[in-house]
């Protein structure tokens, strides 16, 4: 048994030498206690004084993606209710991971937050085993801020107008195709989803992103392809596509025409896109209601809810628990669909 100790300690030793390991030990766990003691009793001296200087969101993508849009959206009105000034930090790389890693390396201070959304905390943990960070245990989730559904859209040269017929076609042995933004992606995953529920074969064709896997659906190249919501309803409105089903349990507001998949037969397919706040894991407690409460009253501004339905998302207003909560049950999911459909990042 081996236990390093300081030299102030051994000068504290004068007990006989069968005895001194466990000295050692218990004399360096006292002053681990005494350390741990500190810092509880440090956290609610910081809570009652943060923040006492600007706060930083790291967001994981580029500059004018939705998740952007939103963390400076959410960096104004943070402003104003804090006192302090909260600043919007690009950290874009590795699908997400890049600025995820750097936020859950962050002092928990409450002065680093972090954007996270169903690529970095709902479908990397499925793809990549071994990402620099943990979903669930390096974060302290905040808030949920907006939901997006997946829309099945099929080609207007198909002839599909309808999840059952594009079963029976299936079935039939008919040869779809299907693109997606990427193998791995949430476009990907949502059609290989309905294919596990509807048992039918589809065949994959991936993209460089869902522009090009668009073109190619308008173009008929591609039978198939599901898209959020915010990047599916141009062409669907104005009639370059069809939309066949909404993969949520609710229609969506933005397309209330158009029937979610449950609706026409096939349970289970759910694939919604999302956008909420944490901070690294072990921010006092008292900041993190902090923060989740004021998110839960911006949420409510009349300007913001504009913005959201701008971007084509509906507004979620979780409370901390239930967003952690929905956060564990996303990683099940995903890892579910990962593992049946043998989807593998090369």
């Amino acid at each position: 048994m081996g236990c390093a100790i300081d030299k102030d300690a051994q000068l504290e030793l004068r007990a006989p030498s069968k005895d001194k390991e466990t000295l050692r030990c218990v004399m360096i766990t006292r002053r681990l206690l005494v350390a741990s003691s500190i810092t509880a009793l440090s956290l609610p001296a910081l809570a009652q004084t943060w923040p006492a200087k600007p706060i930083r969101i790291i967001v994981p993508f580029p500059p004018g993606q939705s998740t952007d849009i939103l963390a400076r959206v959410m960096a104004d009105q943070l402003t104003k209710a804090l006192g302090q000034q909260v600043i919007a930090e690009n950290r874009p790389g590795a699908g997400g991971s890049i600025g995820a890693d750097a936020a859950a390396k962050a002092a928990p201070d409450g002065y680093t937050l972090l954007m996270v959304t169903i690529s970095t905390h709902g479908i990397a943990p499925a793809i990549y085993p071994k990402l620099p960070y943990d979903a669930q245990k390096d974060f302290a989730p905040i808030a949920n801020i907006g939901l997006t559904p997946q829309v099945l859209m099929a080609s207007l040269k198909s002839g599909i107008i309808s999840v059952p017929e594009l079963i029976a076609k299936a079935k039939a042995g008919a040869d779809l195709n299907y693109g997606s933004s990427g193998n791995g992606s949430a476009s990907h995953l949502a059609v290989e989803m309905l294919k596990s529920a509807a048992g039918i074969k589809l065949t994959h064709v991936p993209f460089k992103g869902n522009a090009d896997a668009l073109m190619a659906l308008q173009s008929g190249d591609i039978q198939l392809l599901s898209d959020a919501v915010p990047g599916a309803v141009g062409p669907i409105n104005t009639g370059k596509v069809k939309a066949i089903g909404i993969a949520d349990q609710r229609r969506s507001p933005f397309l209330p025409d158009v029937p979610t998949i449950a609706e026409q037969g096939v349970e289970g397919v759910v694939a919604v896109g999302w956008i909420g706040l944490s901070a690294p894991a072990r921010t006092p407690e008292p900041i993190l209601d902090r923060l989740s409460a004021e998110v839960m009253k911006i949420l409510k501004e009349p300007e913001v809810l504009e913005k959201l339905k701008s971007l084509a998302f509906v507004p979620a207003k979780e409370s901390r628990q239930e967003f952690e909560a929905y956060i564990a049950i996303e990683n099940t999911k995903w890892r579910k669909i990962v593992q049946d459909a043998g989807v593998k990042i090369e």
